[in-house]
């Protein structure tokens, strides 16, 4: 029946001032390799485990391991690092995205964001992960 956690709702509003995000941000490098795969729909991956998903009109992509994507033969072409923003953002929060990704751009570093609850996540070059944690924490 789920005890009284089972239908817990976390609301907390996180950080909203820029400043403020920027002055506590703590990049934390998450161990391993990720790729984006696209598969037609939720039913067509039962061997995958993925870490983050986003629905569109193409179909259903995926975030998983590279060991998954490999074992599964699912095709990628882009090898990721995954960074976690250890600072709790307010999803009303602006600039923060911006701010990251505007200063891995102006080093020649690609970044893709997923935002989560409680902290933003970007998925960099796997090759140049110590560089842009580099960037991120100065």
């Amino acid at each position: 029946m789920g005890g009284p956690s089972a239908n817990r709702v976390i609301r907390t509003s996180g950080e909203t001032d820029l400043e403020v995000l920027l002055s506590r941000l703590t990049p934390e490098l998450v161990p391993g390799e990720f790729v984006f795969v696209s598969v037609p729909d939720a039913q067509s991956h039962p061997r995958l485990d993925p870490l983050a998903t986003v629905v569109e009109p193409e179909g259903l992509s995926l975030v998983v391991t590279r060991e998954q994507a490999d074992e599964a033969g699912f095709p990628y072409d882009f090898v990721a690092a995954w960074i976690t923003l250890r600072v709790h953002s307010s999803l009303h929060a602006v600039g923060l995205t911006a701010a990251v990704s505007t200063a891995l751009a102006g080093n020649g570093i690609s970044c893709n964001v997923i935002a989560g609850f409680h902290h933003d996540h970007l998925l960099v070059p796997h090759e140049r992960a110590d560089e842009a944690l580099a960037i991120l924490s100065s």
